[in-house]
Parts: C-alpha cells; structure tokens; sequence
C-alpha cells in the first residue's frame, strides 16, 4: 500500500530538463512543497558552482537527482559524492537518483547515494526516446537527415515519461526505498529503425545515414558543439553502445505495475504535441 509523504518539501535537479520538468511538473501539479533545482531558478542551482547548493537544500526532505549534461562525465562523480554529503548534512532523508545503464561511471555514483545512509532510489535508464523529439535527434529529424557514428545494435529506448511516473512515486512513498530499478521500453530497435518508424508514421522521408565517430566529431565541432559534449557523444556512442545494453528489463514494471511504454506510443504522443510538424 503507497502511503504519500505529502508533508516532505522535494528538490528537483535539472528542473527544466527532460525527466526533472516531469518530476517537477507532476509533484506541482499534485500540490505538493516542491523546489526547482536549475540555473535560471529564482533560487539558483548550479552543479559547477557549489555555493549554490546550500541554500536549495534548506528545508528539503526528499532529493531528485539528475546530473547534467551526464552521468558519465569525468567530474559527474565527485559533484554527486560532495553534493550528497551536503544533502544529508543538512536533513535530506531521501535521495532519487538518475543513472545510467552499462556506465561504470554511472554505477559509481549509484554507490555513493546507496551508502548516503539515507533512503534512495535508483533509476537506471536506457536511452531515452525523447533524445529523437527533445535533443539533438530532433532538428536532423525535422530536416529530413540524420547522420550518426551508431553501431547496428539494439537498443530498448525508454519513455521519460516513465522515468518521471517511477521518480514521482520514488520522491512521495516509502515503496521503492531501497530499490534500483533498470528501466527500458518494451522492445530493442537499433536508430536506423527507430529513424524509420518516425518516417513512417509521420509521413516524412528522412534518410538514415551512417557515418565514422570522427566525421561525427567534426560535424559538431563545426556547428560548434562544446568540446565536453562532443566526448560525452563519443563515449555514448562507440563505448555504451557496444552491445552491453542489448536487452530488454522489466523495470518499469516493477516500479509501476504496468508494461513500459512502446515506442510506437511515444512517437503517437510527440507527433500530437506537434514535434516534428
């Protein structure tokens, strides 16, 4: 039985991104004492600038924890290790962090939040859909080409939407303390089928193209994408997707009780949001 801690007041990381908007959304929609947690916030929050972390913290109970612009990034570990301590000083009994799946990086910074000696709840997500609709997928989507350095294996793409439900309920019960939940969606598709089930159902021709890391790389530089998000890239796509991650979990199951949403219905929902048009 879920019993809801509407008393807690919960900070949310990365406010304004792809899962944290749809905590953040969600807990506020619900009425719930909830605290932005991003640069352009009232009250600021900056993981590059730590005199900004005390003050989000005063008065929380419960923590969402997503680090930008990755998980896996050299210096994500030391920021989340400082950062918990910092929480946990300061009263927080509860910490909902957002991994990643077949990151050692990632599974570092899991350890962390586990030995906080707090309640916590781990999220262990594949590849998120909405990178297609919501990140750097979408404009090359839109223009009708899209260029990768991407292996052909399978990937399980999981719905944020999900991701935000498990967190929601992580942030609000006491039933998923302890629980590390690795999320996907329900089937594997590699991005040259994923990129074809986008045509198909929005009637678009977009040509899927296959080409080397270091043209990649280039590309980016030209259009002058910072030099740490062309390594996170990198990493992403010739180290994650390797085939360590080619299965599906049954995750959001677990969390939810329900089947993880297909990617056929993420599709339906960002073409109704009006992506892509």
């Amino acid at each position: 039985m879920k019993t809801k801690n509407t008393a807690n007041r919960i900070l949310v990381l990365g406010s304004t991104g792809k899962t944290g908007s749809r905590v953040f959304n969600s807990l506020h929609a619900q009425g719930l004492p909830v605290r932005p947690g991003s640069r352009s916030a009232a009250l600021p929050f900056d993981w590059d600038n730590q005199s900004t972390w005390a003050p989000v913290l005063e008065h929380v109970d419960a923590v969402y924890v997503s680090y930008q612009p990755d998980i896996c990034m050299p210096e994500a570990l030391a920021a989340i290790a400082s950062f918990t301590q910092l929480a946990v000083k300061n009263g927080v009994k509860k910490l909902v962090l957002l991994s990643g799946r077949g990151e050692p990086e990632a599974q570092a910074a899991e350890q962390v939040v586990i030995n906080a000696g707090v309640d916590w709840t781990i999220i262990r997500a594949s590849w998120f859909c909405q990178n297609f609709s919501e990140g750097y997928l979408a404009e090359p989507i839109q223009a009708g080409h899209v260029a990768l350095p991407v292996p052909p294996v399978g990937e399980p793409f999981v719905d944020v939407d999900d991701i935000a439900e498990i967190a929601v309920v992580a942030l609000t019960t006491d039933d998923h303390n302890g629980k590390i939940y690795e999320v996907t969606g329900p089937r594997m598709l590699t991005f040259e089928e994923a990129i074809a089930e986008i045509a198909r159902a929005t009637g678009k021709p977009i040509q899927y193209q296959h080409i080397s890391m270091d043209e990649y790389a280039g590309m980016l530089a030209e259009y002058e994408v910072p030099k740490e998000l062309i390594s996170l890239l990198t990493y992403l796509f010739t180290v994650v997707l390797d085939g360590r991650n080619e299965h599906v979990t049954d995750g959001v199951e677990k969390a939810l009780g329900r089947k993880a949403t297909d990617f056929s219905e993420y599709i339906r929902k960002a073409i109704a949001a009006g992506v892509w048009s």
